[in-house]
């Protein structure tokens, strides 16, 4: 095997129909949903920052779901169709078919509305994941970059991280309150940044802390996901100034602030 060789796994496309089996307030601005049924028999995720796409009751109050055709989703033309966004499984329990999905509330948006309001019965889908981008586990060091809406897959990562890893992780977040409880077998360490009430498309907390971050000996691997122009340019900066391979770093836009037309990297 290649030293430090990535792989990536497909997976079986399918959309299934849960129920919310309970929902639970983690921080101010986390609500967890656990998500139950029969359909998830066969569910997979590979990688802790997979995602699925979620689909919610439409302004009827409808799940209306598309069919893959040639020209990817479509959905039917005499019906509202479900919103729909991309989501970290947090856990999944194939025993119990049950998965864990922690959602950041900003107080709009069809993911967030909704999240705050589940309760137990009430039906969403999920559709995917179609495949998982998996790191190879020989790197000396692992820097986690992200804010609030990367906690979940940064959190899931640490749960998952082997007892011979060495794990630094750098979490921007609204408050103080909105700190959750962190686990680890590897040997790992999280820095806290909190905005309290800066705006988080302009915040410069992240950028701050990685370029203060000092050079670490032997390879390390950087994953970074954020606003959308932030993720890209903290990925530019530890390839042209810090001289990073690029297979050695992962940045993906979670979201985009308004106005942007930024592209996710």
């Amino acid at each position: 095997m290649t030293r430090h060789e990535h792989r990536m796994a497909r997976h079986q496309l399918a959309l299934r129909t849960l129920e919310v089996l309970n929902a639970r307030r983690m921080t101010p601005h986390m609500q967890r949903i656990t998500l139950k049924g029969e359909q998830l028999r066969g569910f997979v995720s590979g990688s802790p920052d997979d995602h699925v796409k979620l689909l919610f009751p439409n302004s009827q109050g409808d799940l209306v779901f598309p069919t893959l055709g040639p020209n990817g989703p479509e959905f039917p033309a005499d019906a509202e169709p479900s919103p729909m966004r991309d989501y970290t499984p947090r856990e999944h329990d194939a025993e119990r078919n049950e998965l864990v999905i922690d959602f950041v509330l900003h107080g709009d948006g069809p993911a967030s509305t909704w999240a705050e309001q589940a309760t137990p019965g009430q039906r969403i889908g999920v559709g995917g994941p179609r495949g998982s981008f998996i790191v190879a586990n020989d790197f000396d060091h692992y820097v986690l970059i992200g804010d609030e809406t990367a906690l979940p897959a940064i959190a899931r990562r640490l749960d998952e991280m082997h007892a011979e890893a060495h794990v630094i992780a750098l979490v921007e977040i609204p408050e103080k309150a909105d700190r959750l409880p962190l686990g680890s077998q590897s040997d790992f360490d999280v820095t806290w940044l909190e905005r309290d009430g800066a705006d988080a498309s302009r915040s410069e907390l992240l950028e701050t802390a990685l370029r203060e971050l000092p050079a670490l000996p032997g390879d390390t691997f950087y994953w970074i996901a954020a606003e959308s122009r932030r993720a890209r340019m903290m990925r530019r900066y530890l390839v042209e100034e810090r001289g990073i391979s690029k297979d050695w770093v992962r940045a993906t836009g979670y979201w985009k602030a308004n106005g942007s037309s930024d592209d996710e990297d």
